[in-house]
C-alpha cells in the first residue's frame, strides 16, 4: 500500500482522483495549495510514497513547489507527478528538468493512474525515484524563444525526454526526418540546461565543403592554410561552457569522423596548424535524418563514434504520426503570420480539412512554409481551400478526409463527424493498430476505445 499526497485546488477532480486510490487500495492525503502540500510533507508522521501535484495552484505554483521540494532533503527524492489541465512545452519541459517522475494531462483514467504507481514503485525500489535535479528552471511567459509545440501524446514523449536529458551534460542524438524540428529540439533542451546562459552555436555538417570542416570546427592559426591570415577560433571554441550542435552529423566526411572521436574522448582540440591543445567545455548535441545504423553496417559511419554519439537518442516523429498536432500548429504559425501584417487572420473549415488530409513529407517546416505562403497571399482574412491549392492531395487517400456536408451541421454532429473521420484515418495509417493510432491521435488506449464503443466503429 502506497501513501500518497494529492495536491489540487480543483475539488470535483481532486475528490475523483483520491477517490480512485483509495479504491486501487491506497492512503490518500489531500492538499489544496502549495504551502499547504509542504506543510503536511514537513510533518507527516508516515513518509510519503509518491505526490500528485496540480501545475496551477493558488499562491506558490506546481513548479515552484517542486523547485522547494529539491532543497527539503527528506523530500527531494519523492517521486513527483505533475499534472495540468493543458499541457505545453515550457510546463512539461520545466517539470521533467526540475525532476518530475511523470507529467500528465487531465483527466486521468485509472488504468493509467495504476500504471503510473507500478512504475514508482519498481523505480523506488531500484533506488532511483527521482534523480538528482539541477538549479530552478525560470520559467518565461512564451515569446521569441525557441518552443517544440504540439500536444500529441508522442511529441510529450519527447519534451519529457528533452526536460529529464536536460539534467546531465550526456551526449544527445536527435533523429527524425528532415523538417520535424531536430534543430529547435536541441535549442530547447539548451534552454532547458544549466548552460542556458552560455552560448548555443550550430553547425550544419552537410553544408560545409568536407576540407573546411576541420577549420570550422576546430579553427586554425595564421597560415595554416593558403587565405588563413590570421588565427581564427572554430566553433567548438565559441560554444565553450555552453552546447554544441552539430546538425546532420550523418554528412560528416570518415576522416574528419576520426577527429571528432579523439576530441569527445580526449575533450580537447588541436587548431588547423597549431602544435598546441585547447581544453573544451561544452555539451556535445547531434542531429541526423539518416539512419546511423545502416551507415555503420556500410562502412559510412564509424561504429565507435556512434557508440559515443547515441549516448541519450531522442527521435522526433514525423508530422503525419501526430495527428492532433496539425491545426494548432498551423493555428499557431498563422497568429505568427497575422501578426505580421497586422491583421486578424483565421483558417475556414474547408482549410482545415485540407491541412488534416495532407501527407506533410517535410512535416513541421513544411507546415510552417505553408501557412506563412497562404497567410501572405491571401486576399482575405479567411484562409480557404482554394489559398492552400499548392498543397497536393495525398497519393494514398484521393477521398477528403471529411465530407464537406459536415461544415453545414450543428456543432455537436460537426464534432462527432470529425472524430469519426480522424480515428478512422488514424486506424488507416496504424493498419488497425489501436495503440498505434492512439499515439498519432494524441489520445490514451483507454479514450480510444470508449470513442470506438461510442462511434459505433468497432
Amino acid at each position: 500500500m502506497a501513501h500518497i499526497l494529492v495536491v489540487d485546488d480543483d475539488d470535483g477532480f481532486r475528490e475523483g482522483l483520491v477517490e480512485t486510490l483509495v479504491d486501487l487500495g491506497h492512503a490518500v492525503d489531500e492538499a489544496t495549495s502549495g504551502e499547504q502540500a509542504l506543510e503536511t510533507l514537513r510533518h507527516a508522521a508516515v513518509p510519503f510514497t509518491c505526490m500528485f501535484l496540480d501545475f496551477r495552484l493558488p499562491g506558490m505554483d506546481g513548479l515552484a513547489v517542486l523547485e522547494a521540494l529539491q532543497s527539503t532533503v527528506h523530500a527531494s527524492a519523492l517521486p513527483v507527478v505533475m499534472l495540468t489541465g493543458f499541457a505545453s512545452s515550457d510546463n512539461t519541459i520545466g517539470a521533467m528538468t526540475l525532476g518530475a517522475f511523470d507529467h500528465l494531462t487531465k483527466p486521468v483514467g485509472r488504468a493509467a493512474i495504476q500504471s503510473l504507481l507500478e512504475r514508482i514503485g519498481s523505480s523506488t525500489a531500484a533506488g532511483d525515484a527521482a534523480g538528482q535535479p539541477l538549479s530552478p528552471l525560470s520559467v518565461e511567459p512564451a515569446g521569441n524563444k525557441p518552443r517544440l509545440l504540439g500536444v500529441s501524446e508522442t511529441l510529450r514523449e519527447v519534451q519529457k525526454q528533452i526536460g529529464r536529458a536536460a539534467s546531465s551534460d550526456a551526449t544527445v542524438l536527435f533523429s527524425g526526418e528532415t523538417g520535424t524540428g531536430k534543430e529547435v529540439a536541441a535549442r530547447v533542451l539548451h534552454d532547458a540546461s544549466k548552460r542556458r546562459s552560455k552560448p548555443f552555436i550550430a553547425v550544419n555538417c552537410a553544408a560545409i565543403p568536407a576540407d573546411l570542416l576541420e577549420s570550422e570546427l576546430f579553427g586554425h592559426v595564421k597560415g595554416a592554410f593558403t587565405g588563413a591570415s590570421a588565427d581564427r577560433a572554430g566553433c567548438f571554441a565559441a560554444a565553450e561552457g555552453g552546447t554544441l550542435l552539430l546538425d546532420e552529423v550523418g554528412d560528416m566526411p570518415l576522416p574528419m569522423q576520426a577527429k571528432l572521436l579523439r576530441v569527445i574522448q580526449e575533450r580537447q582540440i588541436t587548431p588547423l596548424g597549431a602544435n598546441r591543445v585547447i581544453p573544451v567545455d561544452i555539451r556535445l548535441v547531434v542531429a541526423t535524418h539518416r539512419n546511423l545504423g545502416a551507415m555503420v553496417e556500410a562502412g559510412e559511419f564509424r561504429e565507435d563514434l556512434l557508440y559515443r554519439l547515441n549516448i541519450i537518442p531522442i527521435e522526433l516523429p514525423p508530422l503525419r504520426e501526430r495527428l492532433a498536432d496539425i491545426l494548432p500548429l498551423a493555428e499557431h504559425f498563422l497568429a505568427e503570420a497575422a501578426m505580421r501584417r497586422s491583421r486578424d487572420m483565421r483558417l475556414s473549415a474547408p482549410a482545415q480539412r485540407l491541412l488534416l488530409d495532407y501527407s506533410w513529407p517535410g512535416n513541421v517546416r513544411e507546415l510552417r512554409n505553408a501557412i506563412e505562403r497562404a497567410g501572405a497571399l491571401a486576399p482575405g482574412p479567411s484562409i480557404t481551400a482554394e489559398d492552400l491549392a499548392f498543397l497536393s492531395p495525398k497519393p494514398d487517400h484521393g477521398q477528403p478526409l471529411l465530407n464537406p456536408d459536415v461544415f453545414e451541421m450543428m456543432l455537436p454532429a460537426a464534432v462527432e463527424a470529425l472524430e469519426r473521420a480522424m480515428i478512422s484515418r488514424a486506424l488507416e495509417l496504424a493498419d488497425n493498430n489501436r495503440a498505434d493510432a492512439a499515439r498519432r491521435l494524441g489520445i490514451s488506449r483507454q479514450t480510444l476505445y470508449a470513442k470506438l464503443a461510442a462511434l459505433k466503429l468497432e
